[in-house]
């Protein structure tokens, strides 16, 4: 009959397919229940605040129409809808077509039974596929895998939370209006079942047989699947476990599936008493605690509570007396073994002859082992009992008391077991893969020794001093025959043959007096031994290695074992050899990467937390906490830098490059967390490429406005440079308060935040800036919008200076009042335009500091990396201007990343000019130019002249700062078209023009103070963009600069 699982037999292929499916179904579950959004779970009273009229469980259905006319009528509430929709859509996508996915495997499993029943596989029905044993296997899998799904999904996504991603899936999709979508059967399948994986919650009733009859199964199937659990041994396990006392670990897989299943035909739970009598008394008759998928713990006593039959059939095994046998009986078969095992470690002891030799003791050494370890850890799991349940709570501590438990132990004996089990595993792997070689070359030796004597009995060899004897001489060539022609292929009949042989050079000293001769003696007994070493080396098979793989199976502690984590640490930090144990335990991790992992791990977790914890100010501290916090930070920074240099030569492991990798990762997560605030598509964790499921960067609470440490940072920066309270002076790259001309802060700030956090903190610092001013910017072109477009006197009044000032080449008569008539009429929107313009230039300024201090460091730690980066830049932007002279020039196409790539670096090494940057994207506003122009003159007669410092503030109960005024106007007029930048500047070149020329015809000898700012203003304007000096001489004539020079 054709192979089952060939690939030509569909009836195998198909049940192999759904099999395969399901086992990828719930990984992706599993996967998913750790990313489920925090918003959907309603814990926090802000976030029911502010999304509960967006958020909907199944209600929604009842009345669809009412709660979306409830969302259209608030534009606010609309716009949050969609912000939500951007922001989670492809993780609410995700988890609907993992649901989609499992409604998808129980019609899939429905269709191959009736297929079955129908006919269409030939000469294939139920009866004939269970007959088989890899069909028999599969159709057990196929339910009972249906079932974890289920549960799985209970127990990892709440039913409220499920209900309320399938309404968001169903908003905001297509599904709704999709004639083939079958989102009704998912929602029915997947709704709410009341259940609550938290301690202490009510089971609900019917409790999960209800949920699994959602949808139909074929009951005969079912009945099937439960009777061959019940009687076979489907993976033939107990050949792995040929002891009496082991046999419900050897079908513990097969109990677990039978537990499963056993929901899909409540009745046998509920009342068939000698079946359950009989299922109890073959899978659970010394244990209760089962794992019944990849650690998931199911304690039967709570369980199946509720099922009469059950509940009876378990008694005998919950009875007190039995608890206290079996866990007295694991208490001392694990003291027995663990003195076992640790014998066997000894250096020396697993030689290659002694395991040869004692295979069935070291297997059951093995199976002992393991036996005891997952008896002890599922029966004392925490997670098993509920400590709400009286009863339960007793049956635990009787295990802990007689099983005398110590789970320091427990873990010492798993690691010397898995150690023992390595240990065993690898010398067969070698002998194994040496078995052949090692037979031919015993073989050899054998037949050459026979051949030898052969020749000493013929006489030739005259120094043996043994006499001739023809009938040894033949004997000893036939046996060197007999020797060479034994097959590996054939190993029992080479294994029969090579005893025989062993015999017969045992007669052959014996009665023929050859004792005498000891030189004979010493061939026949190496023979011997050649032959021996034969027997053994044929026995090495590898079913020993299949069997310490079943035997060696550790699915069950999957999560238990995470609760022996601070004795894994605790051990490793009493002695660090413990990693080589731990890396048997865990065969698949390099234990040189456990330990790089753990390192990481703690250094993540204690930086994070310094970082937290020292970046915490009280903005009314005066004089500001910010530079002393830095410095202690600092301190601390240097201390974990240090350690990892000493440390890294110890341990053998690249320890600075864990640092910035790890302290870069930190930081990068923190800034990506702030600048969030800022985006309306959010980056979530799941997504973002620095969080890591396996090395977690930890969430702290927040403790202000800001999110994170790098926003508090930045905000108290802002706070003590505060263009409204301080001055800055440009020539000194210093901050001084208005009020008492005090220093505040300088450059050295940022050479102290580059100190302590390197780099990337300066970088993050500047990435958060950017994302500031674009916020400001929006938020200036909305208070645009309201303050001057909408506002009918303002726009008369600009339309009246407009005409008046028409021609920009002519020179305004009576200009200064005209100028004030206009600043009068708009004095109101002035102060918000202010603050605005002074909040961007003050973000600029911080720019320019921080590309400056990182330029310097890049120069200084890093010369051929910023002298690269610089002569790329230049050959780079030398390329673009020649193919914008010439066409026909290459560029880089769209699809190409070189220009986005290089101003990642040119910034991180400050290789670039803020002031150029364009921020937002703008459109067309009417008087802009004119706006910016009249704003400027408005601000000067707030300011005064100063020779050693520029232009200052004239009084400090009206703060006006000069640079912050001049970098804030230059950016905003750099996001939009370079016409209004020349517009502006016409403005101003003619109101200067027109001033002086009043001033002369009224013969006032001095320049006004007005004319010496703009003035200024045009040469700091010309000093700041790098651009030539005839930008400026364009609107205001020589003689006018000259003689500004001389007042200068």
């Amino acid at each position: 009959m054709l192979d089952f699982l060939a690939e030509n037999n569909l009836c195998g292929q198909a049940i192999l397919r759904i099999v395969s499916c399901g086992n990828a179904i719930i990984a992706e579950l599993l996967r998913l229940s750790e990313f489920i959004p925090a918003v959907f779970r309603f814990k926090d009273r802000a976030d029911l605040q502010k999304y509960g009229d967006i958020i909907f469980d199944f209600s929604y259905f009842k009345g669809p129409e009412l709660c979306e006319s409830k969302l259209e009528a608030k534009p606010e509430l609309q716009d949050l809808d969609e912000e939500f929709r951007e922001n989670n859509i492809e993780i609410v996508t995700r988890f609907y077509l993992a649901f989609q996915s499992v409604h998808k495997y129980i019609v899939d499993l429905n269709r191959y039974l009736d297929d079955l029943n129908e006919g269409v596989y030939i000469q294939q029905t139920l009866e004939t596929v269970l007959l088989n044993e890899d069909g028999k296997q599969l159709l057990c899998e196929a339910l009972y895998l249906y079932g974890v799904m289920l549960l799985v999904i209970d127990q990892k996504i709440e039913g409220e939370v499920r209900e309320r991603m399938l309404v968001s899936y169903y908003r905001y999709s297509a599904a709704r209006s999709s004639a083939d979508s079958n989102m009704d059967d998912i929602c029915k399948l997947l709704r709410s079942t009341g259940y609550s994986s938290q301690p202490g919650s009510k089971r609900p009733p019917n409790y999960p047989e209800s949920y699994f009859r959602r949808v139909p199964i074929n009951e005969a199937f079912i009945s099937m699947v439960i009777g061959r659990l019940r009687s076979d041994d489907i993976y033939n396990q107990v050949s792995a476990y040929p002891l009496p006392e082991h046999r419900s670990t050897a079908l513990a897989t097969q109990a677990a599936m039978l537990y499963v299943t056993l929901y899909f035909e409540p009745a046998i739970l509920h009342t068939h008493q000698a079946k359950m009598r009989e299922i109890v008394d073959k899978y659970f008759p010394d244990n209760w605690v089962i794992s019944i998928y990849m650690g998931i713990t199911v304690n039967l006593a709570d369980a199946w509570d509720p099922y009469k039959a059950a509940k009876t059939a378990l008694n005998n095994t919950l009875d007190l007396s039995n608890v206290r046998e079996q866990s007295s009986r694991y208490a001392t078969v694990s003291e027995r073994v663990h003195t076992q095992v640790q014998q066997f470690l000894k250096e020396g002891y697993l030689r290659e002859e002694m395991v040869l030799d004692n295979i069935p003791r070291l297997l059951n050494c093995l199976r002992d082992c393991n036996v005891a370890i997952r008896w002890l850890m599922l029966h004392t799991a925490d997670s098993a009992y509920d400590p709400n349940n009286k009863r339960l709570r007793q049956i635990k501590d009787q295990i802990l008391t007689d099983s005398k438990y110590n789970p320091k132990i427990l873990f010492q004996l798993l690691l010397d077991t898995a150690q023992f089990e390595f240990i065993l595993k690898e010398m067969f792997k070698q002998m194994l893969s040496e078995k052949q070689a090692k037979w031919e070359h015993y073989k050899k030796e054998g037949s050459e020794r026979m051949t030898e004597l052969a020749d000493v009995f013929s006489g030739v060899k005259p120094l043996t001093r043994v006499e001739k004897n023809e009938n040894l001489q033949a004997w000893f060539r036939e046996i060197s025959k007999q020797i060479l022609s034994l097959n590996y292929d054939d190993s029992t009949a080479a294994g029969r043959k090579t005893v025989q042989l062993i015999q017969a050079l045992e007669e052959v000293q014996e009665f023929h007096q050859l004792e005498s001769n000891l030189q004979v003696c010493q061939f026949l007994a190496d023979t011997r031994k050649f032959l021996h070493q034969m027997i053994r080396t044929i026995n090495i098979k590898e079913e020993v290695l299949i069997t310490m793989q079943i035997v060696g199976d550790l699915s069950f502690a999957w999560q238990l074992i995470d609760s022996f984590t601070s004795i894994m640490q605790e051990s490793i930090r009493v002695n660090p050899s413990m990693v080589t144990k731990l890396r048997a335990t865990f065969l698949k991790v390099d234990p040189k990467q456990l330990l790089e992992d753990g390192i990481r791990k703690e250094l993540v977790k204690r930086v994070a937390f310094a970082l937290h914890k020292g970046l915490i100010f009280n903005p009314r501290a005066k004089p500001s906490e910010l530079m002393p916090k830095l410095k202690e930070l600092g301190a601390t920074m240097d201390g974990f830098h240090r350690s990892f240099e000493y440390i890294q030569d110890y341990v053998n492991i690249y320890g600075l490059k864990i640092w910035q990798e790890e302290v870069s990762r930190i930081i990068n997560y923190n800034v990506e967390q702030e600048c969030n605030n800022f985006l309306r598509t959010k980056i979530q964790d799941w997504q973002s490429m620095y969080q890591s499921t396996h090395i977690p960067i930890p969430k702290f609470t927040p403790v202000d406005e800001s999110v994170t440490f790098i926003g508090r940072l930045c905000r108290e920066i802002l706070r003590i440079t505060d263009p409204k309270m301080t001055c800055h002076i440009d020539q000194l790259n210093t901050w001084y308060d208005m009020k008492t001309h005090q220093e505040v802060t300088s450059s050295r700030l940022f050479s102290e935040i580059q100190t302590t956090l390197g780099t990337f903190g300066l970088n993050g610092l500047d990435r958060l800036l950017c994302f500031m001013i674009v916020k400001e910017l929006q938020n200036f072109l909305s208070m645009f919008q309201k303050i001057i477009l909408r506002d009918r006197t303002v726009q008369d009044t600009l339309k009246t200076l407009m005409n008046a000032v028409s021609p920009l080449k002519s020179i305004v008569a009576n200009s200064n009042k005209i100028y004030f008539s206009a600043i009068a009429k708009t004095q109101k929107i002035w102060t918000a335009y202010l603050e605005a313009i002074m909040k961007v230039g003050q973000m600029q300024i911080l720019r320019q500091q921080i590309a400056n201090e990182l330029n310097y460091s890049c120069r200084f730690d890093s010369k051929h990396l910023a002298a690269a980066l610089e002569n790329l830049n230049k050959a780079l932007l030398a390329d673009i201007e020649a193919h914008y002279q010439d066409p026909s020039l290459p560029y880089p196409k769209e699809d190409n990343t070189l220009l986005y790539e290089i101003t990642a670096y040119l910034e991180a090494a400050g290789i670039h000019n803020p002031l150029n940057k364009i921020y937002i994207t703008t459109k067309r506003l009417p008087y802009f130019p004119i706006v910016n122009f009249l704003f400027l003159i408005a601000q000067l007669p707030k300011l005064q002249y100063n020779k050693n410092l520029g232009m200052v503030c004239r009084k400090p109960a009206d703060p006006v700062d000069w640079p912050p005024l001049v970098l804030g106007l230059l950016t905003l007029l750099k996001q939009f078209h370079s016409r209004y930048t020349e517009q502006f500047l016409a403005l101003i070149g003619q109101f200067i023009r027109s001033t002086v020329e009043q001033c002369t015809s009224q013969k006032i000898p001095e320049m006004p103070a007005d004319v010496v700012g703009a003035l200024l203003f045009l040469e700091d304007y010309v000093r700041y963009t790098k651009l030539p000096r005839r930008v400026a001489e364009a609107h205001v004539p020589n003689f006018i600069f000259d003689e500004f020079r001389t007042v200068l």
